[in-house]
């Protein structure tokens, strides 16, 4: 029973909680900004990229679809940049004119492609591959201790540690600058702060995150944890440390159980398969919230020391 859960759960799992860590840390920023709905739609517009990429080299090869998830997410950025200043309209606004239609257009390429045949569909994009992610030689615990084992690994873990240690490190490299843009963005300015460039790699952090989990979880998981952890921290205090340090709580609890729901839960009811790992994951963090809002203290109105 060990061996079967460390070979074909544990990986799954932690992968799950890797990206939604990572995207709960970076979450709690685009909520403080007010800037949502930018992991919203970078995690749309990289679909025409990955299929893009699949037009241009015949294969579904993870450095290929990365490239080409990376590029589209590049050129949403700054169409959302030019349709935001050229048309003058708030940022929500134009974050939604471009993902959708980038979306769409992701859509249409893939259904006029033959990238069905190899199993790069819409339900892909959406649902990730979390549950075929399997370490076949792991023959339990002791596998962590085995280098022969280790070093088969699936990549996706490898990919998903490194992104989370790089947004640790933008954090805590860009601490006052982030947090005094975020709250001020004018006296930021004025003390020399930089809030414009520190905004823009943040963007491009979101891009980063949003690009290296898709492979693996799909768009469902990657929009659920940019925002939903966050906004329910956002609900238990009104310091940034403790804000941060529920958004990964939360992110790590909806992962856990998410995916422990979607193995066994439908099995535990009497049915015979199991569920979606990332559609039953973003649930879990949108329950997460919608408790936070009925019963967190800031829903109370409990004000807590700034």
């Amino acid at each position: 029973m060990n061996d079967d859960f460390v070979m074909l759960n544990l990986v799954p799992l932690t992968v799950g909680a890797l990206a939604s860590v990572a995207c709960a840390l970076l979450g709690n920023f685009l909520v403080l900004r007010r800037q949502a709905l930018v992991g919203d739609a970078i995690s749309h517009v990289v679909l025409p990229g990955i299929v893009g990429a699949f037009i241009l080299t015949g294969t579904i090869a993870a450095g290929a679809m990365l490239a080409g998830a990376a590029v589209a997410a590049v050129v949403a950025i700054l169409l959302i940049e030019v349709v935001r200043k050229a048309g003058r309209v708030e940022p929500g606004a134009a974050m939604g004119v471009v993902f959708t239609a980038l979306f769409a257009a992701g859509v249409l390429m893939l259904e006029q492609s033959n990238a069905r045949s190899v199993h790069l569909d819409v339900e892909h994009a959406l649902y990730g591959n979390l549950e075929s992610i399997v370490w076949f030689s792991a023959r339990g615990w002791g596998s962590f201790l085995d280098p022969a084992a280790l070093a088969e690994l699936p990549p996706q873990v490898h990919r998903l540690a490194l992104v989370l240690a790089a947004v640790a490190l933008f954090i805590v490299a860009f601490w006052k600058e982030l947090v005094i843009g975020t709250f001020d963005a004018a006296f930021a300015e004025s003390v020399g702060a930089r809030p414009a460039p520190v905004g823009l790699a943040l963007i491009v952090m979101v891009a980063v995150v949003a690009v290296m989990a898709f492979d693996a979880v799909g768009a469902i998981i990657v929009i659920a944890m940019f925002i939903c952890p966050a906004g329910a921290a956002r609900l238990m205090t009104d310091r940034l440390v403790p804000q941060l340090l529920w958004s990964v709580t939360f992110a790590v609890l909806a992962a856990v159980l998410g995916y422990v729901l979607a193995a066994w839960g439908p099995l535990w009811i009497g049915m015979r398969s199991s569920a979606s790992a990332a559609g039953m994951i973003a649930s879990v963090s949108g329950m997460i919230l919608g408790l936070a809002c009925l019963f967190g203290p800031k829903r109370r109105g409990i004000r807590m020391a700034a």
